[in-house]
């Protein structure tokens, strides 16, 4: 009899390599993602006049978190409605670090606070150099001080660090030896809010100033803030986290869904022998 050379057919473990190999450049993209934005954050880490640029910067500072949402968002929506298994990884490990970052700078916030409070006040009067420089920068530093009843960082005379508000001799501006007057107090049945109020008041006394400006520092009465509202802010950090972690189990469900599927179409894509 005539023997018949059967030819072999190819299972699943045949096609697990060839599944490698399609995904080895997707994982080498991701790689390479990955060290390009490590190495962009150590660069950045070094230069601290990038960084207090950013922070003290409200227009860049919203402009790289804005960025940064429709990257994520992009690749999470883009990646769900095309099944795109590689771009829901990629939203999958974006969030995944995200969410390993907060919980790392709770921590480290939290056992290094004076550290932390020390930075924030470096950069917070750094903010009052560039007052009048930027206006979205004056906008918010007057916020704060409306909304806290507070002037300057430590104390209203951190406001001699500023070009404008300078005592000295030499300092031309009208503003020379003031505040601005966000740091003013509002007085009763007061029709017309005076703008000037807040003029010459680091030539006078402490105690005679009070009546015309706030005296105490805005780092403090934040802080304080923290404190009596240490509920809001705890609710509202652990629903951001839910919400994350949510998030993050959506996408591995989705990404799980679509991995099953592509297996199912291979699967059924092999000749069988009747």
């Amino acid at each position: 009899m005539p023997v018949q050379h059967l030819r072999a057919i190819p299972g699943e473990r045949g096609h697990a390599p060839q599944q490698e190999q399609a995904l080895a450049p997707c994982k080498d993209r991701v790689a390479s993602g990955v060290l390009f934005a490590v190495g962009i954050y150590a660069k950045i880490a070094k230069e601290k006049d990038v960084v207090d640029t950013l922070t003290t910067d409200p227009a860049l500072l919203l402009l790289t978190v804005g960025s940064l949402m429709f990257i994520i968002t992009f690749l999470g929506c883009f990646g769900a409605l095309r099944d795109a298994a590689i771009l829901l990884k990629m939203f999958l490990g974006v969030l995944l670090v995200i969410l390993l970052l907060q919980i790392a700078a709770a921590v480290l916030g939290f056992i290094f606070s004076d550290m932390v409070l020390e930075r924030t006040d470096l950069l917070m009067k750094k903010a009052i150099v560039l007052y009048r420089e930027d206006m979205d920068l004056e906008n918010v530093i007057d916020f704060v001080q409306k909304k806290f009843l507070c002037c300057g960082v430590d104390h209203y005379s951190d406001w001699s660090q500023n070009a404008y508000f300078n005592c000295t001799e030499n300092n031309p501006s009208l503003e020379a030896c003031g505040v601005p007057f966000s740091c003013c107090v509002r007085q009763r049945n007061e029709t017309v809010f005076n703008s000037m109020c807040g003029y010459n008041t680091q030539r006078m006394e402490e105690v005679s100033v009070r009546e015309r400006i706030y005296t105490n520092g805005c780092l403090k009465k934040i802080v304080l803030w923290g404190k009596h509202n240490l509920l809001l802010v705890g609710g509202m950090s652990i629903s951001l986290l839910c919400l994350e972690i949510c998030m993050v189990a959506l996408a591995a469900v989705q990404l799980g869904q679509i991995q099953r599927d592509q297996q199912k179409k291979m699967k059924s894509g092999i000749p069988r022998q009747r």
